[in-house]
C-alpha cells in the first residue's frame, strides 16, 4: 500500500503508523479520515436544507448583477456546479437566462 504525499510539504517519504501518516521532513502528522471530513463544504440554503453540487435551486429573491443591469427575478432557477467555501457567494451556478456565475446561499433554496 503506497501512502498519500505529505499535505503540508508534498514529500514522498510519508509512513504509516497505525491510523496516522507521518512525514520525517517536516513532522507533520495526519489521519487521512479526518482530512477527507475537513475537506467537504458544507453549505445550507435559506430553509436550511444542504445543497450539494448538482442540485436545482431557485431564488427567493429579486438579486442585481453586480457590474451589470440585469436583476435576477425571484423564482429564476439554477443548477449548482461547484460549491465554495466562503463568507460570500459559495455557490457556482449556471441560471436560466444570465448564464455562469457566483451565488450566495442565503438567496436561494433547494428546488
Amino acid at each position: 500500500m503506497s501512502c498519500p504525499p505529505c499535505p503540508n510539504c508534498h514529500s514522498d517519504f510519508v509512513y504509516q503508523d497505525q491510523s496516522l501518516f507521518i512525514c520525517p521532513e517536516c513532522a507533520h502528522e495526519w489521519n487521512p479520515s479526518e482530512v477527507e471530513a475537513e475537506d467537504t463544504v458544507m453549505v445550507k440554503d435559506a430553509n436550511g436544507t444542504l445543497l450539494a453540487e448538482g442540485d436545482k435551486v431557485t431564488l427567493i429573491k429579486d438579486l442585481k448583477v453586480k457590474g451589470s443591469s440585469i436583476v435576477l427575478k425571484i423564482g429564476t432557477k439554477a443548477v449548482i456546479k461547484r460549491l465554495k467555501e466562503g463568507k460570500d457567494h459559495q455557490l457556482d451556478c449556471k441560471v436560466d437566462g444570465a448564464g455562469d456565475m457566483m451565488v450566495t446561499a442565503q438567496f436561494v433554496k433547494k428546488a
